[in-house]
């Protein structure tokens, strides 16, 4: 049986972005934290006209989804770009509906699958009441994260809310590397754990 061939997401991207001609349509950019936003929306803003969801039930305490919150809306202000800004609530129990019967995954086994589903879903629907050209998500710029996970559920996600999804690999071109440098000039607060409280010892 032949190979399959994996898809090069980065290479999909810049064709998307290479289609436009100049044009920078409306995106709705998921983010899960302040630091992996900042390479990214380095990468995006110039094509597109960007608003961050900050939507991550996932993230416990309580407490600890405030301070990336607080963090993420502090490096808007100091970009001072435009970037937009779409405000939701923490419902932590849209992650507990499924990740107590997933709690023996491995980290970036299922539960992590279904997680990127419920925050790519939520963001879809969001861009498609808002009217949003785009969507896309900050979460391939980790290297923790499998991008092709990522984009599959992004991916699912558009076809099931009928707005495209901007596939990317965020990490690519020294992405993450870039996001470590702009964490730091702006003195940005970097989490150690992805945000469950799953992740902490994994």
């Amino acid at each position: 049986m032949p190979q399959e061939i994996k898809r090069n997401y980065q290479r999909e991207m810049e064709a998307e972005i290479a289609s436009l001609e100049g044009r920078r349509p409306t995106l709705l950019l998921h983010s899960c934290c302040g630091p992996c936003s900042s390479a990214v929306l380095e990468r995006l803003r110039e094509y597109f006209q960007v608003t961050v969801l900050y939507y991550n039930p996932n993230i416990e305490p309580e407490e600890e989804y405030l301070h990336r919150k607080a963090e993420q809306k502090r490096l808007l202000e100091l970009l001072g770009d435009g970037t937009g800004w779409m405000e939701c609530g923490y419902n932590h129990e849209a992650f507990e509906a499924f990740a107590p019967s997933l709690a023996e995954e491995p980290e970036g086994g299922k539960r992590c699958e279904a997680c990127f589903a419920m925050r790519l879903n939520y963001t879809a629907e969001k861009a498609r009441e808002s009217g949003f050209e785009y969507f896309t998500t900050t979460l391939s710029v980790s290297p923790h994260k499998n991008a092709e996970k990522v984009n599959r559920a992004g991916e699912e996600a558009a076809r099931r809310f009928g707005v495209k999804y901007l596939f990317a690999d965020f990490k690519k071109k020294n992405g993450y590397l870039r996001s470590l440098q702009l964490s730091g000039e702006y003195g940005l607060y970097r989490q150690n754990y992805c945000g469950c409280l799953y992740s902490v010892n994994s």
